[in-house]
């Protein structure tokens, strides 16, 4: 049976115009230090990628932060996670995230934060992994996103076999036992490849 050990956490290097914002990335630190599942995360301080990452540490959790040189002063490194991992660019940033998490979550966040997460969901739907992805919709920030997928199957850009699988959580308190069920659900024998090996020269 899977268990859900890591999760990674997509978010903004800004903290956004919503006080809810920079609220739910903190309850999530905290529930997933509560929890005992380590984070994985860009390796920033600032905006909410610093918020969840100082909650789960000052909670006592673990966390991993995985981060390109290039950004090491635009995003203010922080140093005092528990592992911090330097990379030579973003392709490797992700595949390392990838590799270290068992479920992926998507706060609030800019163009980047949008990215990580659809590509997950691109996986996902190309049958290269099995892990959850999950919107956490606070305040409703991921609404205009999950309109443009429910415009996407009306159009049949989105096909019943070629469905994009994800989670939406519109309260933080919700998010962990949705990974908690996805991942003991998942069908992890029926990967049809070796998700280890990040395909970016694939995809």
């Amino acid at each position: 049976m899977a268990v859900l050990k890591s999760v990674c956490v997509y978010c903004g290097s800004g903290t956004g115009e919503n006080p809810a914002y920079k609220r739910a990335a903190s309850d999530f630190g905290t529930a997933l230090a509560d929890a005992g599942v380590a984070l994985v995360y860009g390796g920033g301080s600032v905006g909410l990628m610093g918020t969840v990452a100082k909650a789960t540490l000052a909670s006592g959790g673990s966390v991993t932060g995985i981060i390109p040189h290039f950004l090491e002063k635009r995003e203010v490194m922080l140093r005092d996670v528990s592992d911090l991992i330097v990379t030579e660019d973003m392709h490797e940033r992700k595949r390392l995230m990838f590799q270290r998490s068992d479920a992926f979550v998507a706060l609030p966040g800019g163009i980047g934060t949008l990215e990580e997460v659809v590509e997950m969901m691109t996986w996902a739907q190309l049958g290269q992994h099995r892990k959850p992805v999950l919107l956490a919709n606070i305040d409703g920030f991921w609404s205009p996103l999950l309109e443009l997928l429910d415009h996407m199957r009306k159009e049949a850009f989105i096909r019943a076999e070629t469905e994009v699988p994800y989670l939406v959580a519109d309260r933080i308190d919700d998010v962990l036992p949705m990974l908690f069920a996805a991942v003991e659900a998942a069908p992890h024998d029926k990967v049809k490849v070796d998700v280890a090996r990040a395909p970016y020269d694939k995809l």
